[in-house]
């Protein structure tokens, strides 16, 4: 197990890592907003966790100084999962369509 620091060891109970890209609406009818996370970060969030509906895995997230409770799900285009950046989150953080963000995720075990 990892921790934000990259520790390992029995003790630690959640994965954390850092996803940074551009925000993308989906090009769908609804108006939902994506962030991609890297494979690597997929990987293991897909060999240790439990998946539940579609595949998703619930994650706290976090953007600037915004922090909420939320899933991400997994995209068969990428390989990886996509973070939904609902429009609170975008608002207070004043993030648009093609931003670059940087989010923090806490994966629960």
């Amino acid at each position: 197990m990892r921790d934000d620091a990259g520790a390992t060891g029995p003790g630690v109970a959640a994965i954390e890592g850092v996803a940074t890209g551009p925000v993308l609406r989906w090009s769908g009818d609804a108006a939902w907003y994506f962030l991609a996370l890297p494979v690597d970060l997929a990987d293991e969030i897909r060999a240790r966790t439990e998946h539940v509906g579609f595949g998703s895995v619930r994650v706290t997230a976090t953007i600037g100084s915004t922090s909420w409770s939320t899933s991400v799900f997994p995209d068969k285009e990428s390989g990886s999962y996509v973070l939904p950046v609902k429009a609170a989150v975008r608002r207070a953080e004043a993030i648009d369509d093609g931003d670059v963000v940087t989010a923090r995720l806490v994966v629960p075990l």
